[in-house]
């Protein structure tokens, strides 16, 4: 099939994604992106501008989830009415966590819900997402005084299902690298620096941990919006030659080798639809400490939940108990269960899901 891939964020992850599917499909993958900015015009324009910029006629249209999807069905109707229209949500903007200056209500989680309408089918990158998004669309919509619509969200759950994040793991291969010898272990954070993404309360663990005298190093990769935030200043401050990475890494190859030669990934989250950086870090061998919520527990196998989650606060405690060598961890089954994720695996995945949609939709 020849399938229209249209990414109004194409930046990080959904760079990656987008990239990745396009690699990997049997199918024919025309990308067509906007840059990785400005989000909230993203979510309101880029239906206008991808109205403008698709001039071939695909057989199918899969759409990822910054774009209002209804938006962009009503101005390309006449033209592109009859192609299939597949959304995937990476995120929603429903249960998006909101600072103090955006204050923007449900403008963007509406969005979601049309666009999730307006579609033909709608593909979640995890069961948590899947199961949040349902949660949180009768809280919005009971929110408004009348003409609930909350009907509309039977027809949304009856188009929808879960079809995992594919991530392009095999590369991270070319760029095996061992931690020097004698070094002490190595405590990974490759998120972006952001505030859902919780860096205060890993900043925190840091320095009760080295203050209780235990010995490692630190690194700290991810994107950086603006300027560094202020608990990344003062763990510099505080544990000096211990961080011996503070940045983004500039190249892959740079990221890669940084990820082999850790030991921990730590993520304190409290928003993470998939968890695709903790997959790149256990593909590469490393332990896991994530938070015992959000998707992190379906990324981890039963054997491995009491070693690799922590309940709320308990962070430090966790880590202290790794260090202090008291939890044994296969890292080779934890890579085996990253290894799920792949494109090699997800691509054929995809192919003939989109396949079975368009031929269902053909058939009427």
């Amino acid at each position: 099939m020849r399938i229209a891939l249209l990414e109004s964020y194409y930046g990080g992850s959904h760079k990656a994604w987008a990239d990745g599917y396009q690699q990997q499909s049997r199918h024919d993958i025309a990308l067509l992106t906007l840059p990785a900015q400005y989000w909230k015009w993203r979510m309101q324009g880029a239906a206008i501008s991808f109205a403008r910029l698709l001039q071939s006629q695909p057989d199918l249209i899969l759409a990822s989830s910054m774009i209002d999807l209804s938006t962009f069905r009503a101005l390309t109707f006449r033209r592109l009415g009859a192609v299939p229209l597949a959304l995937y949500l990476h995120e929603n903007q429903l249960s998006y966590p909101q600072n103090q200056r955006q204050g923007h209500g449900w403008r963007y989680g509406f969005i979601n819900f049309t666009s999730a309408l307006t579609a033909d089918a709608v593909y979640f990158n995890s069961e948590y997402h899947h199961t949040d998004f349902m949660a949180q669309l009768p809280r919005m919509l009971k929110h408004f005084a009348d003409y609930n619509e909350l009907e509309s969200i039977e027809t949304i759950g009856q188009k929808s299902q879960v079809l995992p994040l594919g991530i392009d793991l095999r590369r991270f291969d070319a760029h095996r690298a061992r931690k020097p010898a004698g070094a002490p272990p190595r405590i990974l954070w490759n998120h972006r620096w952001e505030a859902d993404k919780n860096p205060e309360a890993f900043a925190h663990s840091l320095i009760q941990l080295a203050a209780s005298g235990f010995d490692f190093q630190v690194v700290i990769l991810g994107e950086q919006f603006g300027e560094m935030p202020a608990v990344f200043r003062a763990v510099r401050e505080q544990l000096g030659e211990r961080i011996i990475q503070l940045g983004y890494a500039q190249s892959f190859a740079d990221y890669a080798r940084w990820l082999w030669q850790s030991d921990y990934v730590v993520s304190a989250a409290w928003q993470e639809f998939f968890g695709a950086a903790v997959c790149e870090a256990m593909y590469c061998r490393c332990i896991p400490i994530l938070p015992d919520r959000l998707n992190y527990p379906q990324l981890l196998p039963d054997q491995f939940k009491a070693s690799c989650l922590y309940a709320r606060g308990k962070l430090t405690a966790q880590l202290a108990h790794h260090l202090a060598g008291g939890a044994a961890v296969a890292v080779d089954k934890l890579r085996a269960e990253a290894a799920r994720y792949d494109w090699s695996r997800m691509a054929p995945q995809y192919d003939e899901e989109l396949q079975a949609l368009a031929s269902r939709l053909a058939q009427g």
